[in-house]
């Protein structure tokens, strides 16, 4: 098994489930409906769509990276504003979310171990490799799995 490898299985548990620390973002999101997902629970807080919105975003910026494009998000693309607030739109949300996810999966399990070290496409840091961007995403996934989690308890 290779390191890459172990580090998309890291990314997949924590968005899919057998997550070390508890529940993943899939399992969280299992009982959210638009409603509540579309909620500003907490004042000055992003809801928890903005933040599923926000996980795909960089899901996917890691995904291009790895494929050698440096990408940088502008704000509206970092925290993309949810337009229409219905049950279908949510449903559309999570699946195209899921797809992108799963993307980042296999680009990562598909990285070679060699290039592990190698600079990110863009970043000036002589530590941010991408070793580093891709234990930094499972990172990211769980910061905000405890936001929605957070989020799901101020709604209720």
């Amino acid at each position: 098994m290779t390191e890459a490898f172990r580090l998309a299985d890291q990314i997949r548990r924590a968005f899919e489930g057998s997550a070390w620390h508890g529940d993943s973002i899939l399992e969280l999101l299992a009982d959210v409906n638009a409603k509540t997902a579309a909620a500003r629970s907490i004042k000055d807080a992003h809801s928890i769509w903005e933040i599923l919105l926000h996980i795909a975003a960089w899901d996917d910026v890691v995904t291009r990276r790895a494929g050698g494009t440096a990408v940088t998000l502008t704000d509206a693309e970092n925290f993309p504003a949810v337009v229409d607030a219905s049950e279908a739109a949510w449903s559309q949300a999570i699946e195209t979310t899921k797809k992108t996810h799963h993307e980042l999966i296999r680009a990562v399990a598909a990285f070679p171990d060699s290039r592990l070290a190698e600079q990110v496409p863009g970043k000036t840091q002589n530590y941010y490799n991408f070793y580093y961007m891709f234990s930094g995403i499972v990172q990211h996934e769980l910061y905000h799995a405890g936001q929605i989690a957070l989020l799901k308890k101020a709604a209720k």
